[in-house]
């Protein structure tokens, strides 16, 4: 039976958040992934166009969405629907970490505007 205990979780950063990754190939999943986000006080995720849904469910704190041009602040209990070719951006206006559980399959990658691609790690 795989179970992924938090000693086991793999953290990356970029863009001033922390994953921390549970499900992936690695620990067993075979077709999806799952992670935890940590977005600190102040930071903002640049905008990014996703290759595969994600399911994104605030445990902890507030975020301020941008969803295809649409901007909305959501917070605890939450969950966001990111479709794929959507184009995604979390900015963290608050003084406390906010905290996301985030679903998908596996093979995640993200472009940014200036066309650089971002292979997820935490979701391959």
């Amino acid at each position: 039976m795989p179970v992924v205990h938090p000693s086991d979780a793999v953290a990356y950063e970029i863009h001033g958040a922390r994953f921390v990754s549970y499900a992936h190939p690695r620990t067993g999943s075979k077709e999806l992934c799952a992670w935890r986000g940590e977005i600190p006080a102040g930071t903002k995720a640049p905008l990014h166009t996703v290759n595969r849904e994600e399911i994104l469910h605030i445990l902890e704190g507030e975020l301020v969405i941008t969803l295809d041009g649409r901007t909305e602040r959501v917070g605890a209990g939450d969950t966001l629907i990111i479709n794929p070719g959507a184009t995604f951006g979390a900015e963290n206006p608050t003084d406390r970490t906010a905290v996301t559980w985030v679903t998908t399959t596996i093979g995640l990658e993200a472009e940014l505007a200036d066309g650089t691609r971002i292979v997820a790690p935490w979701a391959n």
